[in-house]
């Protein structure tokens, strides 16, 4: 299947349909055989993937490329997805491991731990939660500012952050996944996916 059939020119506008279908729904359709589900698969999901990408790589234009390679590898291995995770997950993960090698051979270094010292074992309780919660920085900025503008100062926000504290608050407080997932999707443990997203999540909290 040509790539250039997804996202040659300007990206058609997500039909309400396509979006409301679950990706369970669109699973199906795919190994139907029904290439109209993997172009709602597309655009779903593409450019959610070239915001991850863009954390590991280099420029917007090999974040894409590496979108690009994504679903190419996405058709090769649907015929093993034996939906173990979430599709959304499934798809993540192949994105992550596509930017990763791309990022190698850009000559990027990526940071496996952050420089700044962790946070103090203390606020955790027991069962590894916080025992005195960190407020949201999303519940912190709601009502300030309009919901477009808002949008779009986070992502230039989250552009700024070290890469694994980006990644993290992309996948949890944009995308919406679940820690489990995350972890998943990034290789993390689920105490270095917490104390990710509370860094990022503190960074950007001091920008409201």
């Amino acid at each position: 299947m040509s790539r250039s059939l997804f996202w040659r020119g300007r990206r058609p506008a997500r039909p309400i349909l396509a979006m409301m279908e679950s990706d369970g729904d669109l699973l199906l359709r795919l190994r139907s055989g029904d290439e109209r589900a993997f172009v709602g698969l597309v655009e779903r999901y593409h450019e959610p993937m070239v915001r991850l990408a863009a954390s590991f790589v280099p420029s917007q234009a090999v974040a894409e490329e590496v979108v690009q390679d994504t679903w190419l590898a996405v058709l090769r291995g649907l015929a093993g997805f034996e939906g173990r995770s979430s599709l959304k997950t499934w798809l993540f993960a192949i994105c992550v491991n596509q930017a990763r090698k791309t990022g190698t051979r850009e000559h990027r270094s990526i940071p496996v731990a952050d420089p700044e010292p962790v946070v103090d074992p203390s606020r955790f309780d027991a069962s590894g939660g916080w025992s005195a919660p960190p407020e949201h920085w999303i519940e912190v900025a709601e009502g300030r500012m309009e919901a477009g503008k808002l949008a779009d100062r986070i992502r230039t926000w989250i552009d700024v952050l070290p890469a694994r504290q980006r990644e993290v608050v992309l996948l949890r407080d944009v995308e919406g996944m679940s820690g489990e997932e995350v972890c998943a999707v990034l290789a993390l443990s689920d105490a270095n996916q917490r104390v990710l997203l509370h860094r990022g999540r503190s960074r950007l909290r001091q920008l409201f």
